[in-house]
């Protein structure tokens, strides 16, 4: 599985989940779409931040910034899954793709393209009747019709449908398109035949729909958005009477929380952080610091994962600051690359609990947990796992050469805190700004763009106006991927919970031996398998609603919950041979994924009991609430 070309963030949290294509620019047409998304974005992070100001330097809150915000966010969100479409950029699963030869893998690409298209199609009316009903609806504070927000779906999806057709039959036979169609006719066709049996079976549907269905698509290698959308449509058509335009609502409910409003402005705050040299500077006065000591290059690249990953919240973005920065010293001094790799993923996945944590924000939203108290347990629940992988590391650097090792001259040490400690400051600011309730846990973001922006720009070289528009565009077409696979995992969600399949979860589960204890074992075991295959986010979405019931019934304290399954996902994610970002790693260390699979399997191990003593010891979470 290759990295594909462009920006780090081109991965961001999904990152390895690849593209249809290598990520390329937009298409000419498409780039009044970009100035549009990109001008969004920054009135959302400036009106963000006028909100802040007023509210708390001069006590006068601004009651429309957030109508106004909530308002252009579903712009963004639908007109950056528009350039996505374009630029390729929707992220989608090619580990099963990719063993097909050449011509067949462009006709299976074909394929999930022309099942993207279908989504859409049967998207579209809906979301033009869903804006309709909405001009009825009026907004609290700015008294204009909620249409004016609604119309940003019918308008996305349109736009999305049309450049998904478009790139299906660019370069491609009308042979195998008419192929294509007519093995999605002959499909659709079947399971209309069988409706009558499917509406029969109850919630055995359930496996047939919403997991074998998704899974297949999955495998196909259709995004993984449209995975969601397309097993969710498909089950509401074939097996229920609930009108396919209820879907709508669920896909905005989803995609459009107001909490979910920092997800772009941290992508956007990765983008920063990397093109201003923030992060190499953390790194640099870490290796000035440790590392003369035996073990101290593996210390020095797991603090640096821990304090970088408090920054930027992008674990892609971490392990590519890092790696170049530590690996030639780690060669030095007898690291073999298998295990600067081991060492790279399981720190990364270590590291994703430190705020500010997207996957944290966007759990604190789906599971209605609050993100304070998220932002302050992911900070012991790291120093944790980094404690376990530490000392591994020690044990692993017994034989460390270190000879003509010095330790660093005071002057350098002093010279590279001061280079370091504004970007030092940054994740204390986060964490004091939400603690201390001087902003929310989305406003807080804007204050983290500023802040880098500005430190940049005096202390580190600044940002030209094109590498910022890039950026910006950039941070779009990623933040309306991210934020599609989060409105169909919702409306996927809400299909499970109204067959009742949450109800017969909690009833089933209430009644295993062992309580609380067995229901985390089995959370660990669920959210491993799905940190391999779908990643944080999805994963979160679709399980969330249906599992913190279940635990809360258990007496488990949503906190603590919080942190075993995200946890456990990011294991799973770094976990090989399906573990996506195991690959971003070994892209990234440049040492082949079979040679690092022998090595990582102990540190897989220290993670995983870092994991049972998180999940076993209630403490951990909650002692600092």
């Amino acid at each position: 599985m290759e990295k594909a070309a462009g920006s780090d963030a081109d991965e961001f949290l999904l990152g390895g989940l690849e593209t249809l294509d290598p990520p390329r620019t937009s298409s000419p047409w498409m780039r009044p779409v970009e100035a549009a998304a990109a001008l969004l974005l920054v009135v959302i992070i400036a009106l963000l931040f006028i909100g802040v100001v007023s509210r708390y330097l001069f006590s006068l809150p601004i009651i429309w910034i957030d109508e106004v915000a909530s308002l252009s966010f579903l712009w963004l969100a639908m007109l950056g899954a528009a350039l996505a479409i374009d630029r390729s950029e929707h992220l989608r699963l090619t580990l099963f793709v990719n063993f097909l030869p050449e011509r067949s893998r462009q006709r299976v690409d074909t394929l999930a393209l022309l099942l993207v298209t279908l989504f859409l199609g049967a998207m579209l009316r809906p979301a033009v009747e869903y804006a309709m009903e909405e001009v009825f609806i009026t907004s609290a504070a700015l008294n204009i019709p909620m249409s004016w927000r609604a119309s940003a779906l019918p308008v996305g999806i349109a736009l999305m449908l049309t450049l998904s057709l478009f790139h299906a039959l660019r370069g491609t036979g009308l042979v195998t398109v008419a192929a294509c169609i007519a093995v999605i006719a002959v499909a659709t066709a079947m399971l209309w035949l069988l409706m009558p049996g499917f509406k029969a079976i109850g919630n055995w549907n359930i496996p047939f729909f919403l997991v074998g269905l998704v899974a297949l698509f999955l495998v196909l290698g259709v995004p993984i958005a449209f995975c969601f959308g397309l097993g969710t449509l498909a089950f509401l058509t074939f097996s229920t009477s609930v009108p396919i335009f209820v879907m709508i609502g669920r896909i905005d409910e989803g995609m459009s929380s107001i909490v979910l409003l920092s997800v772009p402005i941290f992508v956007l705050l990765g983008c920063i952080l990397d093109a201003t040299g923030m992060g190499k500077a953390i790194v640099e006065f870490l290796a000035s610091l440790l590392g003369h000591v035996r073990a101290g290059m593996s210390y020095v690249l797991l603090g640096s994962l821990f304090l970088v990953s408090g920054i930027s919240g992008s674990k892609v973005s971490d392990m590519a600051t890092v790696a170049p920065a530590l690996f030639p010293e780690m060669k030095r001094r007898g690291h073999k690359p298998p295990e600067m790799i081991a060492l790279l993923a399981t720190g990364a996945a270590m590291a994703e609990t430190v705020p500010p944590s997207i996957v944290l924000i966007v759990l604190g939203s789906a599971a209605g947990v609050s993100i304070a108290g998220l932002f302050t347990s992911g900070f012991a629940i790291a120093m944790v796992l980094l404690l376990v992988l530490a000392v591994l590391a020690r044990w692993k650097a017994r034989h460390e050469a270190s000879e003509g090792v010095r330790r660093a001259p005071f002057e350098t040490i002093k010279k590279t805190f001061l280079i370091a400690a504004p970007a030092l400051v940054l994740p204390f600011i986060i964490r004091a700004a939400v603690g201390e309730g001087i902003a929310t846990a989305t406003e807080v973001s804007t204050i983290a763009v500023l802040y880098a922006l500005v430190i940049g720009m005096v202390l580190y070289g600044g940002i030209g106006a094109g590498r910022l528009y890039a950026m910006l565009v950039e941070t779009a077409a990623l933040s309306g991927a991210i934020l599609m696979i989060l409105g169909a995992a919702s409306a996927m969600a809400w299909a499970l919970t109204q067959t009742g399949f949450a109800a017969h979860l909690v009833a089933g589960v209430q009644g295993l031996p062992g309580g609380w204890m067995t229901f985390m074992g089995v959370t660990i075991l669920i959210f491993l398998v799905l940190g391999c295959v779908l990643e944080g986010l999805p994963a979160i979405v679709l399980m969330a609603p249906i599992m913190f019931p279940v635990a809360r019934s258990l007496g488990i304290h949503d906190v603590h919950y919080a942190m075993v399954v995200v946890t456990a996902m990011n294991i799973g994610l770094m976990t090989p041979p399906i573990g996506i970002g195991f690959y971003i790693a070994c892209k990234i260390g440049n040492v082949p994924p079979d040679q690092a699979m022998r090595a990582i399997w102990p540190y897989i191990g220290a993670l995983l009991v870092g994991l049972v003593l998180i999940a076993a010891v209630p403490i951990f979470s909650t002692a600092f609430l």
